[in-house]
């Protein structure tokens, strides 16, 4: 079963997402991974089979991006 995955960031340009995006996708290259920058959230959602809201947050800010799961 699949896990849809929001989070909220401070990502704002595409970038630094497709660059993030690019990223996540070798981490988890079986993942369904998306921004949506122009929510005033600036949302990345991620579809994966497991719970990977601790991997994604880590990645994101390690980054230097704010990156929170919205519940």
């Amino acid at each position: 079963m699949e896990t849809i995955e929001i989070f909220k960031t401070n990502v704002t340009d595409n970038k630094t997402a497709k660059a993030i995006l690019k990223k996540l996708q070798k981490i988890l290259p079986e993942a369904q991974i998306n921004f949506d920058l122009e929510d005033s959230d600036h949302i990345l959602r991620v579809a994966y089979h497991t719970d990977i809201k601790e991997v994604v947050s880590s990645f994101v800010s390690g980054s230097g991006y704010y990156c929170n799961a919205l519940d």
